[in-house]
């Protein structure tokens, strides 16, 4: 690792994390063809920056919330976070040893199929059949809340993206785009704060060894996050999902070709 590619992946993480293009998915990309591996821990690790990046960001709506459970005993929304969040919290807790060990998490790859795959869906899917409007996330029925926890879970798979899957869903579970973002960013916090907290716990030694490395990923990533989230709720405010679909096919044809010329030389 070298200060460049440090500053490189956490600036990738900032980015990616919340715009929906897959932040795994690109960073697999960038660590293999940086470095020629995907380092895990070294990913899961500068989550942290973009999770404090969200805190900040949503600190009044995080506020509110909390208000609503304990003053107005207004449930709603905190329930439809917890619902949202817990597939994808338990799936990923029990399978995090066969995730950070399994070729098929790093693997560019898998990332080139998920990035075309849900590409695709990002390009149609506003011709797509959605259920009824729903205002935002506390108006969710628990149902469709759990349906776009389900959909989550498949952001275990590198290059499908975190906030795709539930902007996505959410769009389909009725929300309009900015307000599908916003649900998705918040049903994220628990399961982005989980991840952290056990990655700090367990990988305590790796952390030692690369302490610089990591600080300044997760400085860069704080710092960009911040700026991203912001400008992807603006753009939804007036636009669909497509540009980042086509995005993700364009990304997709030119990883291909690269692992071809790369597999064939």
């Amino acid at each position: 690792m070298h200060l460049i590619q440090a500053i490189v992946l956490g600036f990738i993480q900032g980015l990616t994390e919340f715009i929906p293009v897959s932040s795994s998915g690109h960073l697999v990309l960038a660590q293999t063809f940086l470095t020629g591996a995907s380092d895990h821990y070294f990913l899961e690790l500068i989550d942290i920056g973009t999770t404090l990046a969200l805190f900040v960001y949503f600190r009044k709506r995080i506020w509110n919330i909390i208000k609503d459970v304990f003053v107005n005993k207004n449930y709603r929304l905190a329930r439809n976070i917890i619902i949202t969040a817990i597939p994808a919290g338990l799936i990923g807790y029990v399978m995090a040893g066969f995730i950070s060990t399994n070729w098929f998490f790093g693997s560019a790859v898998v990332v080139l199929v998920a990035l075309f795959v849900v590409g695709v869906i990002m390009v149609v899917l506003e011709k797509l059949p959605k259920l009824s409007p729903i205002e935002d996330g506390e108006k969710l029925p628990w149902w469709r809340a759990l349906i776009i926890g389900l959909a989550q879970v498949f952001a275990l798979i590198p290059g499908v993206s975190r906030s795709g899957s539930t902007i996505i869903t959410g769009r389909l579970m009725g929300m309009m785009p900015a307000q599908a973002t916003e649900y998705s960013f918040l049903a994220s916090l628990p399961i982005m704060v989980a991840v952290c907290l056990k990655s700090i716990v367990s990988d305590r030694a790796y952390i030692a060894d690369n302490l610089g490395f990591l600080f300044v990923s997760n400085l860069v990533a704080f710092i960009v996050g911040l700026l991203a989230i912001g400008i992807l709720l603006r753009y939804l405010s007036k636009h669909s999902l497509a540009v980042f679909g086509w995005y993700r096919i364009g990304l997709a044809v030119v990883v291909g070709v690269i692992l071809l010329i790369s597999y064939n030389s």
